[in-house]
Order: C-alpha cells, then structure tokens, then sequence
C-alpha cells in the first residue's frame, strides 16, 4: 500500500478551520518530543494496520496518529482537534473510531462520557497505567515498574482462576484528585 509523504493533501480531507473558532489551547509535548524517525515508524505500522482492516491512511489519519504521538498523556476531542488544526471535528471522530477499531489507537475511559484517546501499546510500544482526575477529568500517564506488573499479574490470575477466565491483558487506572484540584 503506498504511503502519503507527510502532509499530503487526499480528496476527502478537508480544511475547515473556520467552523472551529474557539478551540482550546494545544496540549504540551513531551519532553522527549518524538522524533521524526519514531513519527516515521508510527505512521508505517498506522498504514499497515489500516490496510489489514481494509481502510486507507489519509491524511487525516496521519495528523491525528502524529497529534497523539506527540502528546505526553491521553487527549481528549478538543485537545486533538487544538493539536491537528486542519482536521473538523466532524472528521475527527469518524476516523478516531476507524483508528480505534484497526488498533492504532485506544480510547482512555475518563470521568463521566469524557473519552481520551492515545496510541495503542502495540503501536507505541510503551505499556502504561493512567491517574483520572474526578474533578477536572485530566487524564496522565504514570509509568509502570516491574514490581507493579508482577504484582497486578499475579492479582489477575487469581481473581481469573475461580471464574475460568484466561487474563490476555490489563488495564489499571486510578481514580481520584489532581494536584490542582486536591488543594485546600
């Protein structure tokens, strides 16, 4: 499947910038900000993905893949859209939900109906956990020891085994305060 250069323009994207005047601010990058090889190394495995489950990688595909590989924490809808400026939002969740479906990215369960979205660990490669903010709905990513996974593994088999049920994989999120919003 040929792949687009960076940028490239497809019939069905569309520049509509006008209809989103009030976009929030654009989210910080990490501070490692991912390298243009790292970015190259997404958007082949993105395109792979996409054509094994039948669908193209527009461009609009691609901005949304390099909004969320430059991010440093789950973004939501706004945060995307502030980030990858030449994609509508229309067009926003209809290809987060194709990105989603091939696997290239994983939506964050936040507070209430506020999904977030993020590269998919296969993708990134970086197995993760998330603290939730109850209050403010900030979604951050924490790292992960070997003792916590040891730990959450061997909790998982346990839970697993009366129920017969064979664990493939975990999630783990903490739910309570932010910093900010834990102040007296």
């Amino acid at each position: 499947m040929p792949q687009s250069p960076p940028g490239a323009r497809h019939d069905n994207d569309i520049d509509d910038d006008a209809s989103h005047p009030s976009r929030p601010p654009e989210p910080e990058l990490s501070a490692s900000t991912t390298s243009d090889q790292r970015l190259d190394e997404f958007h082949t495995e993105a395109a792979l993905l996409l054509g094994s489950a039948d669908q193209r990688y527009t461009g609009s595909r691609r901005a949304l893949v390099e909004s969320l590989a430059r991010a440093d924490r789950p973004l939501s809808i706004p945060e995307v859209l502030a980030s990858a400026p030449g994609v509508p939002q229309s067009s926003a969740y209809r290809n987060l939900a194709v990105l989603v479906d091939a696997g290239v990215v994983r939506r964050v369960q936040g507070t209430g109906d506020n999904g977030r979205f993020e590269l998919a660990e296969g993708l990134s490669g970086d197995h993760h956990h998330h603290l939730i903010c109850t209050d403010c709905g900030l979604v951050a990513d924490i790292a992960s020891s070997i003792e916590l996974e040891r730990a959450l593994e061997a909790a998982a088999r346990a839970a697993a085994e009366s129920a017969k049920f064979l664990v493939v994989d975990h999630r783990f999120d903490l739910v309570g305060l932010c910093a900010d919003c834990n102040q007296p």
